[in-house]
């Protein structure tokens, strides 16, 4: 899926504001992310929002993993208990 993404996912400023979204909806790709790691399973996004399909969610995945390897990420600190 890495580049297929783009036939997907789109941005534009008339739509939610220039966030990245499933091409043809309002749903944003960080949406879908959240929602995989709140633990749901890509058919309970899908149920909850059925104008998607297991594409997209890939899509939404592969525009997330494409994203952190441009970006250049700092460190951060691990919580201590």
């Amino acid at each position: 899926m890495t580049g297929e993404w783009r036939k997907r996912v789109v941005a534009d400023a008339a739509t939610h504001h220039g966030e990245p979204c499933i091409r043809g909806t309002r749903i944003p790709v960080t949406t879908i992310v959240a929602s995989l790691a709140d633990g749901m399973t890509p058919d309970e996004i899908i149920a909850e929002y059925p104008q998607l399909e297991r594409e997209d969610v890939l899509a939404a995945l592969a525009y997330a993993a494409d994203v952190l390897r441009e970006q250049a990420l700092l460190p951060f600190p691990l919580e201590t208990t």
